[in-house]
């Protein structure tokens, strides 16, 4: 059953539907399960599953699509619906913001400031380079002296399918959709079942800028045996581009060899920051801290392992500290909050197990290590306390496991053979945050830590048209820029004998 009527009626009475060839479509045996707000941890919408034939539904459209209106459109006519769309999106920011808070409980602030202009930005910057972006040309010689010329065109790759984290929902989901569409692709997505309203959002604002049915599908549900399944396994989806941990990602990867089809991964880190004593104290302390506890510390680009200088190191310790528990834990909508819950009861109770397993390893605990206490009518929320170690040894599951949350452990380091030898001590290679005042130095350890990214003396700053991605376990493949384009598209080369 579907309807093409506006869901801002259905959302607001707690009811969200997939987003099939431009129409929102119930699950046909109406089944549903219920979205949370993390902050009092009542159920404030329900949502329409997706099954396999909803799945199946929206793979078809979106061939059709892409073979059809949206596969005639030129570069600068898709550009130009694209930049529609990110306008769209900043016309109806209040609305994004709202929705993206309400699912993920994080504060507006950090919202306001990241979430929501990245999403529309991603939008705009593949546009852009879409229609900039050059292509290889040879001329070659030939036996008989006429030569040839030979030149890549780049074509969509076709149907991608978008499996979206929960830790920042429309970020994450328009930098995969939005180079996808400037290439020509089409897309069906699945947002995490922790946060479907604003990829149900987006929906609406494709239909209002006049994106052609089927471009953009929205399917909603669970993982193994469900909704992604049905998605990563279906014959027609031609690449399969995923966020998330490294365990989904593998058996996202076991169903893309069916058919051998193309993925792009970025999963999971244990992020090393790295504080040398000539550093700009309060700059580190103030990074540091941002890396560690900011979103939650939910976020795959987090610091949960800090390696200080050994000189700086106690009066480091107690500078983090202050920092932690001057964080004011509260409602999203406040202006002074700058922690929000976790996503979920169960990403909490993963959180505090570490937590417990800490204390249980002899872990000295800096501070934090439990649950705060909470308003009434926000004691069922998913709180949690910032959280610093220091003491445990580097086998510690605490500091070799990735564990999400507002947490980090501190160790002491002496020289630069040791802290790279230690930051290098770990199956995954997403990022690393190095502080230093010492040139020469940064290059030299930014060289030699095995990440894909490198921040100095900063975090999280990023320039949409640079690689991003992680080595070892942290995934494969490279978003950004060109290199995105590169996933999105096949280059074809022609070759014309003159």
């Amino acid at each position: 059953m579907a309807t093409s009527s506006s869901d801002l009626a259905r959302r607001a009475a707690g009811e969200m539907l997939n987003f099939i060839d431009g129409e929102f479509v119930r699950s046909a045996d109406d089944g549903c399960f219920e979205t949370f707000d993390p902050t009092c941890g009542q159920p404030y919408a329900s949502v329409h599953a997706a099954g396999e034939a909803e799945v199946d539904r929206a793979v078809r459209a979106a061939r059709d699509a892409l073979d059809g209106p949206w596969g005639k459109l030129t570069v600068a006519e898709r550009s130009a619906l694209l930049f529609k769309l990110a306008a769209r999106i900043n016309e109806r920011f209040e609305e994004f913001l709202v929705a993206e808070c309400l699912d993920t409980g994080k504060p507006h602030a950090l919202a306001r400031h990241i979430d929501i202009p990245r999403g529309a930005a991603n939008f705009t910057v593949f546009a852009d380079l879409v229609r900039n972006v050059p292509t290889e040309s040879y001329r070659m010689e030939t036996p008989d002296g006429a030569g040839a010329l030979n030149y890549g065109v780049r074509r969509p790759k076709g149907v991608i399918a978008v499996i979206c984290p929960w830790n920042l929902p429309l970020l994450l989901m328009t930098w995969k959709v939005g180079p996808a569409l400037a290439c020509g692709n089409t897309v069906v997505v699945k947002p995490s079942e922790e946060t479907p309203a604003t990829a149900t959002l987006l929906g609406e604002v494709m239909n209002e800028v006049g994106i052609p049915p089927g471009v953009y599908n929205v399917v909603n549900g669970f993982g193994a045996g469900s909704t992604g399944e049905f998605l990563t396994r279906h014959p027609q989806v031609d690449a399969i581009t995923f966020t998330g941990e490294t365990v989904t990602g593998t058996a996202i990867m076991q169903n893309a060899a069916v058919g051998i089809r193309d993925v792009s991964f970025e999963l999971g880190g244990k992020n090393a920051g790295v504080v040398f004593a000539d550093a700009d104290f309060d700059a580190a302390v103030d990074g540091i801290s941002r890396a560690a506890f900011a979103n939650c510390g939910q976020v795959c680009l987090g610091t949960e392992r800090v390696y200080v200088e050994r000189p700086i190191f106690e009066r480091f310790v107690e500078a983090l500290k202050a920092r932690a528990e001057g964080l004011k834990i509260g409602l999203p909508a406040a202006a002074d909050t700058g922690l929000g819950p976790m996503v979920s009861s169960q990403q909490r109770d993963k959180v505090l197990g570490y937590y417990e397993r800490a204390r249980a390893l002899g872990a000295t605990v800096v501070t934090g290590g439990g649950v705060p206490d909470m308003p009434h009518e926000q004691a069922g929320g998913y709180w949690i306390e910032p959280t610093i170690w220091t003491g445990l040894a580097e086998d510690s599951p605490i500091v070799r496991e990735e564990i999400f949350g507002p947490c980090c452990h501190l160790r002491p380091f002496d020289d630069e053979d040791e802290v790279v030898a230690l930051a290098n001590a770990t199956d995954y290679g997403l990022c690393t945050t190095i502080w230093t005042q010492h040139a020469a130095r940064a290059h030299r350890v930014a060289e030699r830590i095995d990440v894909g990214i490198t921040w100095v003396n900063c975090w999280f700053l990023r320039d949409l048209r640079t690689s991003f991605g992680g080595a070892r376990q942290s995934g494969i493949g490279r978003e950004g820029g060109v290199h995105s384009l590169e996933f999105y598209t096949e280059l074809r080369n022609v070759c014309i004998k003159l």
